[in-house]
């Protein structure tokens, strides 16, 4: 007895149970039909004006309530936010599917494979090993081999002797007979001359894999063939269920993201909603709204406050500017009014009135004209351009300031401390402040009182002082004395300023990017200290 040798691959080949190559449909005449067309011209304007017009028929039925709502920044975070989840999903199901469907392939063809070997095994030695006794007929080889492999779930045994169908492998209770009735697959693998591996489409079962081994026993001439066979798709049942289940599952995981989605961009965006909340309430007249603080310490967070802090600055400087035109208004009407009532009580013939009229309006004007200049002079501390940067000995700037204040009145100049040191700054906007706070001392003070200046570098920092002897400043005065029209209430000499040297000085220090310190006893004088970086330092705008 002897055994067709095993193949030595069993793979399939894409020339075995293969439809065949896919030809591109034809016309009557067998030349290949075309598959696309180019469209006339017109009638591609045609039909793009049929789409416009169908467009706007959609957004007409659409009602302007449900277009706002499905137009929002929520529903388009949770629209990608459902468009991500379901291409993951979408891709890992995939990818899951297609990895269980090549293990379930490669497991049919490993069984495959070690049926040859158990083949090969039974009837090497010619010997049933049920009897002991030789086989008889190549029916009785087929019939113990189908009966010695137990068959896995899908799996078939079948024997075929001379081209007919002799017996296949128990079936499970309810199992219809897909292969053994088929007489397709039988003329595919009954009389085969070689071992021969492929598939079948089966129109009842599917895809079938099968390895077909033709069998032979000396002294009968009868051929049989073993067939084992794999129900390709009732295997591959397992990962389908698994994807179906995974999209399942995926589809509650997607429903739950979407709820979720929901319920996380409200939150992220309910900043952003009090933000228009509020500016929908800020009115030129009132500027007192801010957004409520979430407390986070995140982008929205920083949002949020950095929001209310630029509602603070327009606040203030809404404010200011209001004060700003009502004292201007004050302050120059005053003048104005001064005078238009003079001119008006003028006698033209008395040469001494016309004279001391002229003389008048000469010093209102006068006043004027320093109030203006004074007012541009702080418009322009907010521009770029206002300072003039250089590298200038502080010693000899103090001295030089000292020298021109020196003449301001009658009063005790001294010169204290003096920096020996360079610094970057603008030496005639420094100058101007130290002047300028020397002028305020003198209006305060009384002859002989003494005046103070020095400079002096400190922790880093540049300071310029100037110091008197004079009423002092009181605690109620302090913060508003810096302020435009500003004048203090202590006792002495009213000032006929216009109340904006003070803060032309605070100006100028935080254009070098430092401050003006006051320090003040009521009765025992005040200091004022211009604190500068030796490098000045960006202003934020």
């Amino acid at each position: 007895m002897t055994t067709t040798d095993r193949p030595a691959e069993l793979r399939p080949r894409p020339d075995l149970g293969d439809d065949g190559p896919h030809r591109r449909p034809t016309d009557r005449a067998g030349a290949p039909e075309a598959t696309t067309r180019t469209p006339m011209p017109a009638m591609l304007d045609r039909t793009d004006l049929r789409a416009d017009a169908d467009t706007a028929v959609l957004r007409r039925a659409v009602p302007p309530r449900l277009r706002a709502v499905l137009w929002t920044a929520r529903t388009r975070i949770i629209g990608w936010v459902l468009l991500l989840v379901l291409g993951a999903l979408a891709v890992v199901t995939f990818v899951t599917w297609r990895l269980l469907i090549q293990a379930t392939d490669e497991r049919m063809e490993d069984a495959l494979r070690s049926e040859v070997d158990e083949f090969a095994e039974l009837t090497a030695t010619g010997i049933n090993p049920r009897t002991g006794l030789p086989f008889a007929t190549v029916g009785d080889v087929i019939g113990e081999a189908i009966a010695y492999n137990i068959a896995r779930p899908n799996e078939k045994f079948l024997g075929y002797v001379d081209g007919a169908y002799r017996s296949q492998s128990r079936q499970e209770p309810g199992t219809p007979e897909v292969l053994a009735r088929d007489p397709e697959f039988a003329s595919l693998v009954a009389a085969v001359p070689e071992p021969r591996d492929g598939r079948y489409e089966s129109p009842v079962a599917g895809e079938v894999r099968y390895l077909a081994i033709p069998v032979s026993l000396e002294g009968d001439p009868s051929r049989g063939v073993i067939v084992a066979a794999y129900l390709a798709d009732a295997e591959r049942a397992g990962a389908d269920s698994a994807a179906r289940l995974m999209l399942l599952v995926g589809s509650i995981t997607l429903l739950g993201a979407a709820a979720g989605a929901w319920l996380v961009a409200g939150r992220i965006l309910r900043p952003l909603r009090d933000v228009a909340a509020t500016a929908r309430t800020i009115t030129d007249t009132d500027l007192s709204g801010r957004i409520p603080d979430p407390g986070e310490r995140d982008e929205l967070g920083d949002l949020v406050r950095t929001v209310n802090a630029m509602l603070d600055r327009v606040e203030m400087g809404v404010a200011a500017q209001r004060r700003f035109v009502d004292d201007a208004g004050h302050e120059l009407r005053t003048p104005i009014t001064i005078v238009r009532g003079h001119l008006e009580v003028l006698d033209p013939a008395d040469p001494s009135d016309v004279a001391s009229t002229i003389a008048l309006v000469d010093d209102e004007l006068g006043r004027m004209n320093r109030m203006v200049s004074d007012l541009l002079l702080l418009a322009r501390s907010e521009q770029p351009a206002f300072l003039q940067l250089e590298r200038v000995a502080v010693g000899e700037l103090t001295e030089d300031a000292f020298e021109k204040v020196a003449r301001l009145g009658e009063r005790e100049f001294v010169l204290e401390t003096v920096a020996r040191v360079d610094a970057v700054l603008d030496p005639q906007r420094i100058t101007q402040a130290i002047v300028a706070l020397a002028d305020n001392a003198c209006r305060y003070t009384r002859p002989g009182d003494r005046i103070a200046i020095g400079s002096q570098l400190a922790g880093g920092l540049l300071r310029f002082w100037v110091s008197d002897t004079g009423p002092g400043i009181t605690a109620a005065d302090r913060a508003r004395i810096f302020e435009r029209f500003a004048r203090g209430a202590a006792a002495g000499p009213r000032s006929d300023g216009a109340g904006l040297g003070l803060s032309i000085v605070r100006a100028i220090a935080v254009a070098h990017g430092g401050q003006v310190l006051l320090d003040s006893v009521p009765g025992a004088g005040a200091t004022f200290t211009v604190v500068v970086p030796p490098v000045p330092h960006p202003v934020a705008s």
